[in-house]
């Protein structure tokens, strides 16, 4: 399993939970406690928003705590609206075009879990996108091709949760068709620079752990609290997705689609 952190709100410096914070990403690059290994090294990245309405991206191979470039990117690059991520790979191979968060236009997208028997499934799920998008993929992983297919229903009119459900319904009914019995697990942050959306879903009812953090100015989530728990931080509800708007307060909400999106 991965580790990554999504933060909107005031401009911050990205060294500041990247790096710095007690319990950093960097730090649960190599010292994760909530998730099977300790290590996730198999690469890292990061996505930011700045003046531009398209997000720029740092991603490369090297582990997240022995890349000085990261440190010194994060030490310089302040935004309102990121995404960090460390990656643990899970069956597809280590490349920079592997590393998350994906980013498509204005949207930006990262994941932590896995289409079980992705392999079996892998050439009917790249088929089913438009090909503008068929186009896009750059890496080989099972989270790309969900993003793209669910830019494919947003592209469509579909609001973002929903074209979630979808992608996730058909996914799950190709798993079935292929007879596969391993999870499909989604933990996952989506944004199109103005609006965050968090999901924690799993077919198995074990989904990655997720938290958020909700203070003046400023949203966190978390795949592990960066400063070992203070009592800011909530646990997001196994089967339900969280959505940040600059603004608003924090919705928290049962993933509607759940049940048949990710039904065993």
């Amino acid at each position: 399993m991965c580790r990554f952190l999504a933060y909107h709100g005031d401009p911050i410096f990205l060294e500041t939970l990247v790096c710095a914070s007690e319990h950093s990403l960097v730090h649960q690059s190599l010292h994760a406690a909530e998730c099977k290994t300790a290590t996730n090294g198999d690469g890292f990245g990061i996505g930011w928003y700045g003046e531009r309405d398209i997000p720029g991206l740092f991603r490369d191979l090297r582990p997240a705590w022995s890349d000085e470039n990261l440190r010194s990117v994060c030490t310089q690059v302040r935004s309102g609206h990121f995404f960090a991520h460390v990656r643990a790979a899970t069956g597809t191979v280590t490349s920079r075009a592997n590393c998350h968060p994906f980013a498509h236009d204005r949207w930006m997208f990262m994941h932590n879990g896995q289409i079980g028997g992705y392999a079996q499934i892998k050439r009917r799920l790249e088929a089913a996108l438009p090909d503008a998008l068929y186009h896009a993929r750059q890496g080989t992983t099972d989270s790309e091709a969900l993003f793209l297919l669910v830019l494919a229903e947003v592209a469509k009119g579909s609001p973002p949760p929903e074209a979630v459900a979808s992608t996730l319904g058909f996914t799950k009914a190709l798993m079935r068709d292929a007879g596969v019995d391993e999870p499909l697990r989604f933990t996952a942050a989506l944004t199109d620079g103005e609006t965050l959306y968090c999901f924690r879903l799993a077919c198995d009812d074990r989904p990655a752990s997720l938290y958020f953090s909700e203070q003046p100015g400023a949203v966190t989530v978390a795949s592990e609290p960066v400063d070992r728990g203070g009592d800011h931080w909530q646990a997001v509800p196994r089967g339900a997705f969280i959505t940040v708007r600059r603004g608003t307060a924090t919705t928290v909400a049962p993933f509607p689609w759940a049940a048949e999106a990710v039904a065993a």
